[in-house]
């Protein structure tokens, strides 16, 4: 791809390493809703941890491997680009999935879909019920650190339940698009619900934003 820079006198195409020159740092997004709205699903505590620190971290790492691999594609460093490429992928998984993660949570969520998003889950889990639970299932069962995702198949026209290790982003890993994800790092819920995932996997389904999810798979079918 190629981005345009225009002056005055003229408008001049400039390489994609121009891009990366100019474009702006990554930064952390302000959450819709205060710390404290999802308690006692999610105590406000985690919640300020998780935001203000975890996120922020990755958010820190990613704008500084980009750097590092912009002076590496400069140098024409390959070695130095592929060696870059883990923290790529973890600092910037953690940057996407946790800007999708603060969306779909809301203090007024819960209950169930509507419209087109429920019709969905219906056509391929049987009923909302079944996803429900093997989502839920999923999502307890990653090893370690991960996520559990309800994702869109593009390709295929369904959606589909998936995990993803540690901060492996789920496009950029298995091609579906992410519509709902579940943070089961440990950081996501150790504060309040120590060890036990699936207390904390019961209690995040009281505040998913089923409004964002159906936007997400709206904009995705088009």
């Amino acid at each position: 791809y190629f981005c345009f820079f225009y002056s005055r006198s003229s408008a001049k195409l400039i390489a994609p390493l121009g891009c990366l020159v100019s474009r702006q740092k990554h930064t952390l997004p302000d959450l819709p809703y205060d710390y404290g709205s999802l308690e006692p699903h999610i105590s406000a505590e985690i919640m300020q941890l998780h935001h203000s620190k975890h996120h922020a971290t990755y958010v820190n790492n990613l704008n500084v491997t980009e750097e590092k691999y912009k002076e590496a594609l400069a140098k024409g460093d390959v070695t130095a680009q592929v060696s870059l490429q883990p923290a790529l992928r973890f600092n910037g998984g953690g940057h996407i999935n946790h800007s999708i993660f603060w969306t779909n949570l809301s203090p007024n969520g819960g209950g169930e879909p509507k419209g087109e998003l429920m019709e969905a889950i219906k056509r391929d889990f049987g009923s909302f019920a079944n996803f429900k639970e093997k989502l839920t299932a999923v999502s307890v069962g990653v090893q370690g650190s991960g996520w559990g995702w309800l994702g869109y198949n593009k390709e295929q026209g369904h959606l589909q339940i998936a995990a993803c290790a540690n901060q492996d982003p789920l496009q950029g890993t298995t091609g579906l698009i992410p519509l709902l994800g579940i943070d089961v790092w440990e950081h996501a819920y150790y504060l309040q619900y120590k060890n036990v995932r699936p207390d904390y996997l019961k209690a995040i389904w009281n505040v998913i934003n089923w409004e964002n999810v159906s936007s997400r798979y709206a904009t995705c079918k088009k």
